[in-house]
């Protein structure tokens, strides 16, 4: 089983489309331009990699000199979850905090094994409402999500668990990416030195 789970992710990141991945950061490079917030969210174990992703974007784009990338994970605030999965109904729990937060031109990342978790689809559909961009990093062929995001990235494995693990790797090298952007923009505004 060792052999064959890993033989079976290293297919799967082959053949993950390089274009797409490069287009959320595109977005996300964008949204930090105009220092605008990404909100990440998922279920479960894809709830985990929203903290995670979230955690990443705000510390691993750090650039001396230049603004503070702006993300939420709003898996991690449990008591304003569960009032809402009470009071309200469980697939509100993003849709309502993104209508106190969001603003046009932020972005809402949203992960999904299946994509087709009610609650990540009501918060995208209500994100595209605002006027923000929304990205799913789904699994296998993405579910609703991939069709109702305006970026999708699909892991394309069958395994739950190997889909989560794509979209680490899909988070640390968004970070990467972004870092990287940031970089070169603050070398592009270094005033020039005079000898």
């Amino acid at each position: 089983m060792v052999g064959r789970y890993l033989d079976e992710i290293e297919a799967a990141v082959r053949k993950i489309d390089r274009d797409a991945v490069r287009a959320v950061v595109d977005v996300l490079f964008l949204c930090w331009e105009r220092r605008g917030t990404t909100f990440v969210i998922g279920n479960g174990g894809s709830a985990a990699t929203a903290s995670h992703m979230m955690n990443d974007l705000m510390k691993c784009t750090l650039v001396e000199g230049q603004p503070r990338f702006r993300a939420i994970a709003l898996t991690d605030n449990v008591p304003t979850m569960t009032a809402f999965a009470n009071d309200i109904a469980y697939e509100e729990i993003f849709s309502e905090q993104l209508r106190s937060l969001l603003a046009p031109g932020d972005v809402v990342v949203a992960l999904s094994g299946s994509g087709n978790s009610p609650n990540v689809l009501r918060a995208i559909a209500y994100a595209r409402e605002a006027g923000a961009w929304t990205v799913g990093l789904c699994g296998d062929t993405g579910g609703k999500l991939a069709t109702q995001a305006d970026l999708a990235v699909c892991i394309p494995a069958a395994r739950i668990g190997q889909q989560e693990d794509g979209h680490l790797i899909l988070n640390h090298t968004i970070a990467l990416a972004l870092h990287e952007r940031i970089s070169v923009r603050a070398h592009a505004t270094e005033p020039a030195v005079s000898v």
